[in-house]
């Protein structure tokens, strides 16, 4: 059964990494409306330093910070995520998911199934949907009519030539590239605003390079180039969309901690109202089934 929130939620943190550490933690931490209830990590030591360094406590048992919680905020690799966020479901908290949300189309249904099971609610943070001002921008665009064409770029340097990110050590990231790192960021916009993806042409390009080429349900279609490993001279992350209203950018946005604390509210109104979130479990799951699809016609198969 889902936890009824009281008047400050206490939300905890699985995951102690770089993105936990800079965007999770503060957020929590700063956000006046919830309380902060602990943090649980796959590295014990890992978790008692931010616990400490955020001024609330560490949990060896992630079982027994799902009892101390009325919701839990995930900071994990996808494929370690998605159990854990099923068991979390199960014990009756609230989910705020990072995304993807698994790089299974299985893994993703299953925490999309026990989210629904069990009635908690569930956001999947996709930084653009809660950034101002790009949050505000996606929302009137899907409110205008007449898109006729997307065109994305989205390239990160994470793997170019000086890199020193600490992002670069991730495994799953090494392992699955742009696609599934930054492609989400840019279905979560062409989404809501061209309508869910009916046709998908897809080919590799230069390292984890991939071009994509989308028929949406609206009629329109979009392009979107995904890579972590342009030079850093190369570097952008740019999606303009154009229409019978002429052509418009995405703006671009600052940050990810305050996006974060606007994704913490929204995962607390959706547990209030009982009303589904447009960026919920459900919509991870459709996130993993298209980048598993281009993936696939990506290798040819």
């Amino acid at each position: 059964m889902a936890k009824h929130l009281g008047g400050k939620p206490r939300i905890g943190l699985l995951g102690t990494g770089p993105w936990a550490g800079r965007t999770h933690a503060p957020a929590l931490a700063g956000h006046s409306g919830i309380e902060f209830s602990g943090v649980w990590g796959r590295r014990p030591e890992a978790a008692a330093e931010l616990a400490a360094a955020s001024g609330t406590r560490a949990y060896d048992d992630v079982d027994a910070l799902f009892a101390a919680s009325d919701a839990v905020a995930l900071a994990l690799p996808p494929d370690v995520q998605a159990p854990l966020a099923v068991r979390a479901a199960e014990a009756g908290c609230h989910v705020l998911l990072d995304k993807p949300v698994a790089t299974t189309v299985a893994g993703a249904r299953a925490v999309a199934d026990a989210v629904e099971t069990a009635g908690v609610a569930s956001v999947v943070f996709c930084t653009l949907r809660f950034a101002e001002p790009t949050a505000r921008w996606i929302e009137e665009q899907a409110a205008a009519d007449g898109w006729f064409l997307g065109e994305a770029h989205w390239l990160g340097s994470l793997y170019g030539p000086g890199s020193a990110s600490a992002y670069a050590a991730s495994p799953w990231r090494r392992e699955k590239g742009g696609l599934w790192d930054v492609g989400p960021h840019v279905l979560s916009v062409y989404l809501p605003v061209l309508g869910d993806v009916t046709e998908i042409t897809a080919a590799r390009g230069p390292a984890d390079t991939h071009h994509l080429v989308l028929r949406h349900a609206s009629g329109a279609s979009s392009t979107a180039t995904l890579t972590l490993s342009a030079p850093p001279e190369a570097a952008e992350a740019a999606l303009t969309l154009y229409g019978t209203a002429g052509r418009t950018e995405m703006p671009r946005w600052d940050g990810a901690v305050g996006a974060f604390g606007t994704a913490v509210d929204a995962l607390v109104a959706a547990a209030r109202t009982g009303r589904p979130h447009d960026c919920d479990a459900r919509f991870g799951l459709r996130l993993t089934e298209i980048l598993t699809e281009v993936e696939r016609r990506a290798a040819g198969a």
